[in-house]
This record gives structure tokens, sequence and C-alpha cells, in this order.
């Protein structure tokens, strides 16, 4: 993965509540109290995301363009949804993506405190 979109993942990804990151598997992976958001994996000469989608999601993207999304291996039976990081990058897909995953993910009080954060954010605009 070039240095620019990890670094944006990791922009993304550490913007949330008590995440962090942490190699798993030579790959870095991002968490919220220990549990898995967004994997990073390798194919070949590229770097994919791995997150955690609502019902229904996985399928809708992987069906609409699987030339960005595909159903993971080990977690794909389970909702999650792959994500190609080549080519021009939708990174507010992605960011939101992403965040759909911490939700499902997070604690309900870390939730809380990220409503709490993006309903100030919106008062100062």
């Amino acid at each position: 993965m070039p240095n620019d979109s990890l670094s944006r993942l990791r922009e993304i990804c550490l913007s949330f509540p008590e995440s962090y990151e942490q190699e798993t598997w030579d790959d870095p992976t991002f968490r919220v109290r220990t549990k898995i958001f967004v994997k990073v994996a390798r194919s070949q000469q590229e770097h994919l995301i791995w997150c955690k989608a609502q019902p229904g999601v996985q399928e809708m993207l992987v069906s609409a363009d699987q030339s960005r999304f595909f159903i993971p291996p080990y977690l794909g039976g389970r909702g999650w949804v792959g994500i190609h990081l080549r080519g021009d990058v939708d990174w507010g897909e992605v960011a939101d993506l992403i965040e759909e995953s911490y939700r499902l993910i997070a604690p309900k009080q870390l939730i809380k405190q990220l409503d709490a954060v993006e309903i100030d954010s919106f008062r100062k605009e």
C-alpha cells in the first residue's frame, strides 16, 4: 500500500474513540477495546481492507461493483466486506464504511461519545 494510502487509512481509523492499531498476521488491524473493526490485507500487488457491514450491505456493494468490493475469506460469511484500495479511491465512501464497521463493533458508550463529537462538530460549522 502506498504510504499515503496507509496514512489516510490510519487517519480515518484512529479518529474514533479508543481506537488503536495493532499488527496481526503481519498486517495492520484497527481495533476498539481489542475487537477488530478494520483489517488490512495484501493480495499480490495491492492492498485491501476488510470491515464489518450491516446485513445486506455486503451483497449490495459486491453486486454493484466487483472491481472495488469483494467477499473476504473467513469473515465474509459474517457480513464483512472487502474493499480494494487501488486507483482513485473514494475516501469518503471508505470512511463511511469504516465508521459503520466501528459502530457495529464498538460498545454503546463509545458510540454515544462519537455521536456527541459529531453533533458538536455540526454546531460549529
